[in-house]
This record gives structure tokens, C-alpha cells and sequence, in this order.
């Protein structure tokens, strides 16, 4: 195993952490979200496709052959994309109110494009003469 390959699982990991994390906080209503509770708002539960996603991405680095390294590109890839959106939707401002971005939400993003440098560097399985 490469050391990129134990990178991405580390960054995996840090993505999965991060969704227990706070994520925002709205100090005039006393309301703090991380990505898997966001009671008293029309957020849904995000981090559960970074879960899952991440989960995925780890199985994928632990598996070196050839149509695992280009699923861990789609899934890498589809993460990344997904904190993002997370990122955007969660720090918008409503109605005059800006929420307060707490270090999950940055983390998860932050994780995820390691994830996703990890696999693009990552080498492929040694092709057979």
C-alpha cells in the first residue's frame, strides 16, 4: 500500500469525524448543526452521503486494481462535489441572517479534496507485459 493510499484513508476518516463536528451555529436562535443533526431546520442530514461516500472511498484505496482506482476517482470525485455543496448551502445568509461556520464544515471540505488529490496521484496497478 502506497503512502498516498494511507493518506486518502486518513483523509476518509477525517471527512466521517467531521461530520459529528459542529457546522454552523445561529446565535440569535441558540441553534447548533453538525452534519447529522440539523433539528429546527430544512437542512436534511448531509453528512450522511459524506459518510457513505468516504466509507466507499476507503474500501476503493484499500483495493488496488484498475477498475477500483477509477470508482475511487467517481467517488472521490462526487465528495468533493457533495462538501462543497454543503458548504454553500449550510453558510448562505437568510432573511438578514448570516450563520457562524464552525471548523466541521470547512474540515469535511478540506478532507475531501485530500481524498480526492490522494486518488488522482494515486499509481495504478502494474500493468502485465
Amino acid at each position: 500500500m502506497s503512502k498516498l493510499s494511507i493518506t486518502g484513508i486518513i483523509a476518509a476518516i477525517i471527512v466521517i469525524i467531521s461530520a459529528f463536528l459542529p457546522w454552523l451555529t445561529i446565535e440569535s436562535k441558540g441553534l447548533t448543526f453538525t452534519g447529522l443533526d440539523t433539528k429546527g431546520s430544512s437542512f436534511g442530514e448531509p453528512a450522511i452521503l459524506n459518510i457513505a461516500l468516504a466509507v466507499f472511498c476507503i474500501v476503493l484505496l484499500l483495493v488496488n486494481k484498475r477498475p477500483a482506482v477509477l470508482a475511487a476517482l467517481f467517488c472521490a470525485t462526487l465528495l468533493t462535489a457533495w462538501s462543497f455543496r454543503n458548504l454553500l448551502l449550510f453558510s448562505r445568509c437568510e432573511m438578514g441572517e448570516c450563520p457562524h461556520r464552525e471548523a466541521g464544515l470547512f474540515l469535511s471540505l478540506v478532507g475531501a479534496i485530500a481524498v480526492l488529490v490522494c486518488v488522482l496521484f494515486q499509481k495504478g496497478p502494474a500493468k502485465r507485459a
